[in-house]
């Protein structure tokens, strides 16, 4: 949504009384001293990546630049078609959402993942900052609302809250489940509608990050990235390969397939 970011979080000039155009209260001196070899410290020793949907060029240029700053990979659509691609298809650690946006309305964006099954933490940052906007929100599927103006120092420090709620919730998850399938992560076993299905390590590893993004969109690079640990293409079918085998298994001998082609796109897990 263009505007609502006031002088407390606004795009170009000095911010919060900085004349330097920083920050301000976001950073103030707990920035390294320069040359002194420290890093920054912002009260969260976890990057991120977060995925922000803001259509406001300057207000998205400030964020983005504050985010990373932080320390944090950052990724921008402007609008919320781009948005809702983006979030669906990549992995997320928090997203911040505008309320008001061409394409597609943060609400709209947000209740769609929900029913994707899309557990994401959300930021709605939005000028509208009335009760009923804001229950509004957090009904949709929101897990924190911020209104416009902000400081950028309780943006930061909700966004890392979210993050540190879901690296909890990541931490004390043993069992995955899709439909009719269940994962147990610490026994290391499958099963599909209560039979077990043996599986390679690498095959586990890829199942795993498919239920982890159940109904989404998983594309090569995605799992090159952390299934295989690869940071390049190596140019070779090694992924269609364990594909084909891994839904050989989990689908030969039952009457719905889970595991489904989207082509040019990648892979998709669903019940």
């Amino acid at each position: 949504m263009s505007g609502g970011m006031g002088g407390r979080a606004g795009g170009g000039g000095a911010r919060d009384g900085n004349p330097d155009g920083g920050f301000g209260d976001s950073f103030g001196d707990r920035r390294p001293r320069e040359g002194s070899g420290e890093r920054p410290f912002f009260g969260y020793d976890g990057a991120m990546k977060i995925l922000v949907i803001e259509d406001d060029a300057q207000a998205a240029a400030y964020l983005v630049k504050g985010l990373k700053e932080s320390g944090h990979v950052v990724d921008h659509a402007a609008d919320g078609k781009d948005g809702l691609f983006m979030a669906g298809s990549e992995n997320y650690d928090v997203l911040i959402v505008d309320r008001m946006l061409p394409g597609r309305d943060g609400l709209a964006i947000v209740e769609i993942l929900r029913g994707a099954g899309t557990e994401t933490p959300v930021l709605f940052l939005s000028a509208l900052g009335s009760v009923d906007d804001r229950v509004r929100g957090l009904r949709a599927g929101g897990d924190d609302y911020l209104t416009k103006p902000y400081a950028f120092s309780e943006l930061l420090a909700r966004v890392e809250a979210l993050g540190r709620r879901k690296s909890a919730a990541a931490v004390t998850t043993t069992r995955l489940h899709v439909g009719e399938l269940e994962m147990d992560l610490l026994a290391r076993k499958v099963k599909r509608a209560g039979k077990q299905i043996d599986l390679l390590p690498r095959e586990f590893r890829l199942l795993e990050y498919l239920m982890r993004h159940e109904g989404n969109v998983v594309t090569r690079t995605m799992l090159l990235e952390n299934v295989w640990d690869y940071h390049f293409d190596p140019q070779t079918n090694v992924i269609d390969v364990h594909v084909a085998r891994l839904r050989q298994k989990i689908d030969r001998e039952f009457p719905t397939p889970m595991i489904h082609t989207v082509r040019g796109a990648g892979y998709c897990l669903r019940a």
